[in-house]
This record gives C-alpha cells, sequence and structure tokens, in this order.
C-alpha cells in the first residue's frame, strides 16, 4: 500500500494536529479528504494505509458518522488512538465586527461545544453545519458565511482573523481520534490497552442488553464507550458500540468475546490498541479472579476433574 495517511480535510482541521501527534506521521505522506466516509474508504480500496477521524468527544459522546462507517461496510480495525483538548476560536473575514455576525458554520460536532456560548453572544445568528471546522474557515474565506467556529491554527491558513477565542461550553473538552486500517493481526499488549467490538442481538427479548454486558461484567472488564445505533432494519432494531479495558489477547477478554460470539448474531472486532489516556502504571489493578494466571488455574482444575484427578 502507499505510505499515505487519509484524513478528514481540509488542512487546518483538529484532525490534522491531532494526527501529526502520532511520530509515525513524519514519515507518511497526508492526504486530506472530504469527510470521514471518504477517508475512510480510501483505506478499504488501498488509496491510503491508514485513516486518521474523530471517534469520540467528551461533550456529546461517539462521533455517529465514524461509528456507522465502522459498523457497515468492509472491516476495518483501529490501531492507535490519539487525545486532543479542544477550545474554538470564531474566525471571521478581516474587519468583521460581533454585530455583523448575521451566520456561522462549523462541523456539527462542534455546536454541542459552543451551544451556550452561541446563545449568550449570538442569539440569533443562524447555524450551517460544514464537512469540517476547517471547510467551515474556507467557506467563511469565499464569502458563504459571515464566521466560523474552528482551531485559532487555522486562521492564517484561510486569511481569517479570530475574533474571539478560548470558546468551550465544557472545561476540559477532548476529542479522541483513532487510527483505522485493513485488518491485520493486533499489536502487542501493553498493560493499557483498549478493545472495540460491535455486537447484533441474535433477537430482541427482555434482558437481551444486561446478556450482553454480563459476559463483561462476570469477567470485571470494565466498559469505557457504549453506545447503540440503528441498524437500518427498523425502528427498534439497534447494534451495540463499545469499548472495553484490555486486549483481546488477556483471557478474560478472549472468553468475553467468545462468550459474545456464541449468543449473538454477530460479532465485529475493531481492534485491540493502546489507550491514549493512561499507561500501564496507572491501570487500576484487576478484580480478584480475572487474571491470565487465574484463568490458566481454573482451566487446569477443571481439566484435572475431567481425569479424575481432583
Amino acid at each position: 500500500m502507499p505510505a499515505s495517511y487519509a484524513y478528514l480535510g481540509p488542512e487546518g482541521t483538529f484532525t490534522e494536529v491531532a494526527l501529526r501527534m502520532l511520530p509515525e506521521a513524519a514519515t507518511r505522506e497526508l492526504i486530506p479528504y472530504v469527510s470521514v466516509q471518504s477517508a475512510l474508504d480510501a483505506v478499504r480500496t488501498g488509496e491510503a494505509e491508514a485513516a486518521f477521524v474523530p471517534i469520540e468527544n467528551s461533550v456529546e459522546g461517539g462521533i455517529t458518522t465514524t461509528l456507522d462507517e465502522l459498523v457497515a461496510g468492509a472491516p476495518l480495525m483501529i490501531y492507535r488512538e490519539v487525545l486532543l483538548s479542544i477550545t474554538f476560536a470564531l474566525l471571521v473575514r478581516p474587519g468583521t465586527k460581533l454585530s455583523d455576525i448575521k451566520t456561522v458554520t462549523a462541523h456539527p460536532a462542534a455546536q454541542p461545544q459552543v451551544r451556550n456560548w452561541l446563545e449568550a453572544n449570538l442569539p440569533n445568528v443562524v447555524w450551517e453545519s460544514a464537512a469540517s471546522n476547517a471547510d467551515g474557515a474556507r467557506l467563511v474565506q469565499e464569502g458563504r458565511y459571515d464566521a466560523a467556529f474552528a482551531g485559532e491554527f487555522a486562521a492564517a491558513r484561510y486569511g481569517l482573523e479570530p475574533l474571539e477565542t478560548g470558546i468551550h461550553d465544557a472545561e476540559n473538552a477532548q476529542t479522541r481520534f483513532v487510527l483505522v486500517g485493513r485488518p491485520a493481526r493486533p499489536a502487542a499488549p501493553t498493560g493499557a490497552d483498549k478493545t472495540s467490538v460491535v455486537l447484533w442481538q441474535r433477537d430482541d427479548h427482555p434482558g437481551g442488553l444486561r446478556d450482553l454486558l454480563g459476559e463483561f461484567a462476570t469477567r470485571g472488564i470494565n466498559l469505557m464507550l457504549l453506545q447503540s445505533r440503528p441498524t437500518g432494519a427498523g425502528i427498534g432494531n439497534y447494534c451495540f458500540c463499545i469499548d472495553a479495558e484490555g486486549h483481546i489477547s488477556d483471557r478474560r477478554v478472549a472468553e468475553a468475546l467468545m462468550g459474545l460470539k456464541r449468543i449473538c448474531l454477530e460479532v465485529r472486532f475493531l481492534g485491540s490498541y493502546p489507550r491514549a489516556d493512561v499507561g500501564a502504571e496507572d491501570v487500576r489493578a484487576l478484580r480478584p479472579g480475572t487474571s491470565d494466571e487465574e484463568f490458566v488455574s481454573a482451566a487446569d482444575w477443571v481439566a484435572r476433574c475431567q481425569d479424575g484427578r481432583f
């Protein structure tokens, strides 16, 4: 495959800033794409080695566009994640005053993060969504809109000025980005890992979600994301996107996935990869009875019972 990474463009997005935090990005050609779908499709078709896209923010949770693209289509796998603190600037053409602004644009995921600021400062403004925050800045440069919410760093690139900076409704807001490639063997466990899967229930029944979550709970696996997404098969038909602590090579995680494979209509493995929020030294201690050694010991005991050696 070409040594290139696709990312949600154009140039000047938060996605590009986060991508450049990966050491390997310095050795790849970074190619902006107009949407999350087109960036991921570039990987599926072999145009790019991997794609870098936003998947979750701390204000609204999972980014549905990315989740839906990972749920559907040819399988892809997550290899890395990056966390980026997010704060917005209101970018305008030179000379524009706050009272001049009648229309504003940004990526849809930005709106929940600046909603209160808008209500307090621009209550009558018309909001229009853009393909990305940087694309919104480009549209302001072209005169399509009066202002855009984007990173302050995008101002110079699009000939704009930051009229207001440090805009955010939630303190310490972060967005999580992931590096996505074609399926392959997961990287070795680091001791601070995350496993992502998508689950489809075999049928709709009382306690169905409890049954799925029970496979994790009984093995002491903490969940970090649980989000339902419609399957497109009708009202009430959902799949579940889950991030769980641990690596598929951990016995507790492997056994949970085996249990889910038995009871689910379908399980899509999205990868086991290093966590960006903590290191191995910061991971919470395992609950008693959930370590690899205890799983091995229990399996050995069953084998001895089967042989009459108990």
